[in-house]
């Protein structure tokens, strides 16, 4: 079946001057599941290890954020190989060099965004696609002229909101060889930390995703039906998901003290 979204957007591969996403806030249950993922990840935010050691905080989550998206891919090792070195696997490999690269690609994102799916795409996929295919589109390349529009300059529609329908797209599309789910969470990431909503690149939302796996999987393919119902799973999942990295930075927060107790 062919994917009926892009949903309610308009001015198709143009600067946003407006807010083409809003309507979807009135879905029902939407708005207040966002703004409960907002509540949740400032509580988060709060904690006293990030005062010091947000650093390792950070490299922890992105450590953890790249081994979930690498499970997702169905390429699954424990959190201790992978941390220990001893994971080989292409896709384990491109993930983590994906999450260590976000940083540099944060004020890029919202100025050239087809650049940097290429780019990611480039990062996740060497070594298990043809080199002839990284960085280049298999399909979908007038919805994603779409998306890019929609990303550039836009400053209205609500990060959380906005980082949703680029996951949701692109893992829709797939419209890269290879690991394309791993391209897809990973720009969502870059929508919230260039957006602000995570500045710091602290909220794991891979792994919200992967503790709520069929829900996950589920809710996607219910965004690609176009309905209002299945946007609305998809948008409500998406939430549920920053909630899940939300709560996760306090159990990372509390290990990176442990061994100088506080």
């Amino acid at each position: 079946m062919r994917s009926k979204c892009f949903v309610g957007f308009s001015g198709y591969g143009m600067p946003v001057t407006n807010d083409p996403l809003a309507p979807l806030l009135a879905l029902t249950g939407v708005e207040d599941a966002f703004t409960e993922a907002r509540e949740r990840v400032d509580a988060a935010l709060r904690h006293r290890a990030l005062r010091r050691n947000g650093g390792q905080v950070a490299a922890e989550v992105g450590l953890r954020a790249a081994v979930a998206s690498a499970a997702l891919e169905d390429h699954r090792y424990d959190l201790a190989d992978v941390r220990g070195g001893t994971v080989t696997d292409p896709i384990v490999q491109g993930a983590l060099r994906v999450s260590e690269s976000l940083g540099g690609m944060t004020d890029l994102w919202p100025r050239a965004p087809r650049q940097v799916l290429a780019r990611l795409h480039m990062l996740a996929a060497r070594g298990s696609v043809a080199e002839s295919d990284l960085g280049r589109l298999i399909s979908g390349a007038d919805r994603i002229d779409a998306l890019a529009g929609l990303v550039a300059g836009n400053e209205r529609t609500p990060p959380l909101l906005l980082a949703a329908i680029v996951h949701a797209e692109l893992i829709t599309l797939r419209p890269f060889a290879g690991p394309a789910g791993v391209v897809a969470r990973a720009a969502a990431r870059l929508t919230l930390v260039s957006r602000g909503f995570d500045a710091r690149g602290l909220v794991g939302v891979e792994a919200g995703h992967l503790t709520r796996e069929p829900e996950y999987v589920g809710s996607a393919g219910a965004y690609a039906t176009g309905t209002p119902d299945g946007v609305r799973s998809w948008l409500r999942h998406y939430a549920a998901a920053v909630i899940e990295g939300a709560d996760e930075i306090p159990r990372i927060g509390d290990e990176v003290l442990a061994p100088s107790g506080g």
